[in-house]
């Protein structure tokens, strides 16, 4: 009996379990591309080390080894990949490193050569690892980690909403990837606790060919529609010449019976056109494509300044609208097209047959007006969470049931160098520590 309720609890913190909208997966093809540019970092690192002067005395034996410099630096062999537990691991083995320095040797008698030979390079060495070991551990855990900074979590994408690209747990390693979950939801800028319960299909990765595979479920995109559902965003107004004088003419010319009973000052005022989101539009990811519903309801008004509206009619708009998504540089881009396009009365079915007639100019003027409109704003993009410097490429949209996925791989477009010097944290000298040099005095 004692297991019942272990399993109880165990259903229950499933239910409760936040599933992710974005999933990322970095594959081991990604590591050889991320190690050659991290080389190239440390290796410039590790040339501007300053080594201190080595003197001293021996016996008889004086020597004074003074301005030292790195003049080359070679990390031969090296392997970076996946290891459970560990995340990522680094070997460096079979490394050289050429100096420069002037030496001062006096001493007494000869055939000690070899001596001072093997004296010396002790001394060099020791000298370096106490100056490499630190720069190394400080690039791996302070200057790498500035350029993880680097990478957005919870930013905004315009003036309306923002994006939380938070990681819901602690990445998972297996000998071949690295797979991270995100949050991966859209909120208005104006509610920043504001939440949408996500019941969407939990997006998957199986591919591994890539370097790169970024999943987005349709909770990911029903979260930015909601945001800018919620941000009153979704809703259109023409009034006067905003109308196009084609359309004008048909709506005053099928409203006709109703404007002339209207009196004198109101039958020319300017028509109003209202189209506003009666819901939160929502998408259908599948594998044919993916497409985005939309209700709306449309208004049409007489607005005469200074005195209140008088309404013609007022109609529902159901659209369906197709949606490719693509990748460039970091930002995930979409461009809709108006597939599917209805209107009708939820007055009568007489009513619904008198607005046939509104359809195809209806149609047009979303196609002219409103689609340029909405594709400015998807067009723009949303980032998908990446260090600074670091692009997308050769990107493959595939879509699935419920969620679609994008392989790419990588490319630095800014060197490690370029964006951590950027972002480098500031070095704060402590006053009451003398400088070196008075130190040394």
């Amino acid at each position: 009996m004692a297991l019942l309720p272990a399993l109880l609890l165990a259903l229950l913190a499933g239910a409760l379990a936040e599933l992710p909208g974005c999933k990322i997966r970095v594959t081991s093809a990604a590591l050889e591309l991320v190690k050659q540019e991290g080389l190239r970092f440390l290796e410039q690192e590790l040339e501007t080390i300053t080594i201190p002067d080595l003197y001293g005395r021996k016996g008889s034996f004086y020597y004074n080894i003074s301005d030292v410099k790195v003049t080359q630096l070679q990390l031969i062999s090296s392997e970076l990949h996946f290891q459970p537990d560990q995340e990522l691991l680094l070997h460096i083995s079979n490394a050289s490193l050429g100096l420069h320095f002037r030496r001062q040797l006096l001493y007494w008698f000869l055939g000690i050569y070899n001596f001072l030979s093997t004296f010396i390079t002790s001394g060099m060495r020791f000298l370096l690892n106490q100056q490499i070991c630190p720069v190394l551990h400080h690039a791996g855990t302070v200057l790498l980690n500035s350029l993880l900074d680097t990478v957005p979590v919870r930013s905004p994408v315009d003036e309306l909403v923002g994006i939380d690209y938070s990681l819901l747990k602690d990445p998972v390693v297996s000998n071949g990837n690295l797979d991270m979950e995100f949050r991966g939801t859209f909120f208005p800028l104006t509610e920043g606790n504001w939440s949408f319960l996500n019941r969407a299909v939990e997006p998957q990765l199986e591919e591994e060919e890539r370097m790169v595979y970024v999943a987005f479920s349709e909770f990911f995109f029903d979260s930015a529609m909601e945001s800018y559902f919620q941000a009153g965003a979704l809703q259109l107004t023409l009034v006067g010449d905003k109308v196009p004088s084609d359309l004008d003419m048909l709506l005053r010319a099928t409203y006709f019976g109703s404007i002339v009973l209207l009196s004198p000052t109101v039958i020319n005022s300017p028509l109003k056109l209202k189209l506003q989101a009666m819901s939160p539009p929502r998408c259908t990811i599948k594998p044919s494509g993916t497409t985005i519903s939309v209700t709306a309801s449309v208004t049409i008004t007489l607005a005469p300044p200074l005195l209140p509206e008088v309404e013609l009619s007022k109609m529902i708009m159901e659209a369906r609208l197709s949606a490719k998504m693509t990748l460039r540089g970091k930002a995930l881009r979409t461009k809709l097209d108006l597939r599917r396009f209805q209107i009708y009365s939820n007055q009568s079915a007489l009513e619904s047959l008198a607005l046939i007639p509104l359809q195809t100019p209806l149609k047009t003027l979303l196609q002219i007006g409103v689609m340029p409109m909405l594709n400015e704003r998807t067009w723009r993009g949303v980032q998908i969470p990446l260090p600074e410097g670091i692009n997308f490429v050769r990107e493959v949209v595939t879509n699935h049931a419920g969620f679609l996925t994008v392989g790419a791989d990588l490319h630095f477009a800014k060197g490690l160098r370029e964006v951590i010097d950027k972002n480098r944290p500031a070095v704060v000298m402590d006053s009451t520590v003398p400088p070196a040099s008075a130190a040394a005095a």
